[in-house]
């Protein structure tokens, strides 16, 4: 096998998000079909529109020691956070080169945020004009910048290959992990981690977003507040955490004797071309992202059996995907189990493609495809078989799912996994 077309598999997840601090947490929150978004407590959010979000299960403030904490933004706590977990249930003992089974030279970063650190701007902003010049602190660019993730995950495990950071709105994180698939398929690295982080539960975004008529108003039940295609849905409600996985070429997983969760079938990747902010009504771009993954691997629809849909309960959006699964897929999309587990974690923007993947990865490697909550007037044009209620098994034999990341600009990127 060459250098261009190798086999890439998951070896590790972590995740901390609004249904708790780990990958174990969290799939629990999902099978429970646990919802955890909250009212937003605090004079500072009193006066604004939407209320309500889904804030992270466990501070990352009260994981991670004081000293490194302080100088890390709130977005890049939490993809540190997840990514020492997914290092060491990778089998990873120590950074590449203490631990001899990975050379730093081998190793990459790629972990994505649609944001960045905006909570150090703004807060660090408020600062200056509170405080004054000389209190603003020294380690404000480092924590904004949004490679600031992607930069201290690298320094943490040693990773020389590459450290990057694609920015695409709320298909970052799945474009991160696209990206990181790209490094090892071509030989840049044997294994590279990678996912999406987000933490911008601030007054601002949510003011902006808000009177973008983007997210639910349904303050009075926060958590029936996120409901994909349903009658009732009326935006997507804030989520902030991270997922990250390991990635690694298969014969360097063998070589090392390491666990496997699924192989990574590929990408597919298109632009809408439509509008900054709504998406394409018919689901065109999304159609041609699908295309362009079976077009550019071994996939064939009949293998698919599940999908995490990315349906963030916007009203154009999610039939706009329906649209475009049904194009693309035909008769098949009557056989996928679909999940819109952003029903239950809120939208975490750049951050949604990271833990996404991690539900995607642990739905194949259990069997079981989480439920949607808070369907109770499904839409009628949604033609499609919504996972409601409880969980639902999975085949056996060799199955396939999908996962849907998409944001403003346009962009689409769908990623595919197959169990092994």
């Amino acid at each position: 096998m060459n250098s261009t077309n190798r086999t890439v598999v998951v070896t590790g997840i972590g995740a901390t998000t609004p249904l708790g601090g780990d990958s174990a947490s969290t799939w629990e929150g999902l099978m429970a079909g646990r919802s955890g978004v909250k009212p937003l407590e605090g004079e500072r959010f009193a006066e604004l529109p939407v209320r309500i979000a889904a804030l992270a299960a466990v501070d990352p403030g009260d994981v991670l020691p004081r000293p490194l904490a302080r100088k890390l933004d709130r977005s890049a706590q939490f993809a540190l956070i997840a990514a020492r977990e997914a290092w060491a249930d990778a089998g990873f003992t120590a950074k590449a080169g203490e631990d001899e089974s990975i050379a730093p030279e081998r190793l990459g970063s790629v972990i994505a945020s649609g944001i960045g650190g905006v909570i150090t701007l703004l807060d660090q902003y408020d600062v200056l004009k509170e405080k004054g010049v000389r209190r603003v602190s020294p380690h404000t660019v480092p924590m904004l910048m949004p490679n600031g993730p992607a930069a201290n995950v690298g320094l943490e495990v040693n990773a020389q290959a590459g450290v990057h950071t694609p920015v695409s709105a709320c298909a970052s994180g799945a474009e991160a992990i696209g990206y990181a698939v790209e490094m090892i398929r071509t030989g840049r690295a044997d294994v590279v981690v990678a996912g999406g982080t987000e933490a911008a539960i601030h007054p601002l975004p949510i003011a902006a977003f808000a009177n973008m008529m983007a997210m639910s108003k349904n303050n009075d039940e926060p958590q029936k507040a996120s409901r994909p295609y349903d009658t009732g849905r009326d935006g997507f409600v804030l989520g902030e955490g991270a997922g990250v996985v390991i990635l690694e070429s298969a014969e360097h997983a063998a070589k090392r004797g390491a666990k496997v969760y699924c192989e990574v079938l590929g990408q597919g990747l298109s632009a809408d071309a439509h509008h900054i902010a709504q998406p394409e009504p018919t689901g065109r771009g999304i159609a041609a992202a699908m295309q362009n993954l079976l077009d550019s691997s071994d996939l064939k629809p009949s293998e698919v059996v599940h999908l995490n849909a990315h349906a963030t309960s916007t009203p154009q959006g999610d039939i706009a995907e329906i649209k475009a699964l049904r194009k693309v897929l035909g008769d098949d999309l009557d056989h996928v189990a679909i999940s819109a587990t952003k029903s239950m974690t809120g939208h975490l923007l750049g951050g949604a493609g990271g833990i996404e993947t991690v539900a995607t990865v642990l739905a194949l490697h259990h069997r079981t495809a989480p439920p949607t909550i808070n369907v109770d007037d499904l839409d009628e044009a949604v033609e499609a078989d919504v996972v409601r209620g409880e969980p639902r098994a999975l085949p056996e034999g060799p199955i396939a799912a999908i996962n849907n990341s998409f944001g403003f600009g346009g962009h689409n990127v769908v990623l595919a996994f197959r169990s092994v």
